[in-house]
């Protein structure tokens, strides 16, 4: 055998483990070698981006300070029905795990994963109370690998909005 053949024969074995291994463990307990996949909690008034294109920001105008992709409205109900109604969002979506509820501030964090390899994004969503018993929110999505998402953060984020208008429509 040559040289060649001895490394790619190497490059294919090495391969065929990791598939084995992905299908034997399951995404979840696959992508946890890399880390946990929840990548915990932010502090919206001075959280900083991701040099990196592989987040996304929706918050209300004037409550971040870094830079958004998308304005969040205002609603007409009181935080605490906010919540429960995208609760109900989150129940209509597929791959996605409760981490962390924080009732004091009013702040839910969720894994999602990707449909084919189970790619695990944080999505962390603070309910805002406004006057009037009206409310907003802020959301980050981030993923946990690549540089680059193609957009998927923002798409998720767009997506739930506009599942939680059908719950509860902006004012």
């Amino acid at each position: 055998m040559n040289i060649l053949t001895t490394i790619a024969s190497a490059v294919v074995l090495v391969l065929a483990v990791i598939v084995v291994a992905f299908y034997a463990l399951g995404a979840d307990r696959f992508w946890r070698f890399a880390g946990e996949p929840d990548l915990g909690p932010v502090v919206f008034e001075t959280l900083q981006r991701r040099t990196s294109p592989n987040d996304a920001l929706a918050c209300p105008p004037g409550f971040c300070k870094a830079l958004i992709d998308v304005a969040t409205p205002l609603y007409g109900l009181p935080a605490r029905d906010l919540r429960a109604a995208f609760v109900k969002v989150i129940a209509s979506e597929p791959r996605v795990a409760k981490v962390d509820s924080n009732d004091a501030t009013l702040t839910d964090r969720y894994v999602f994963r990707s449909p084919t390899m189970g790619y695990p994004d944080t999505v962390v969503v603070r309910f805002i109370e406004q006057p009037d018993g009206r409310s907003t929110l802020a959301m980050y999505s981030r993923s946990q690998f690549g540089h680059s998402d193609l957009g998927a953060n923002k798409a998720r984020i767009t997506r739930l909005l506009a599942k939680l208008a059908t719950f509860a429509p902006p004012v």
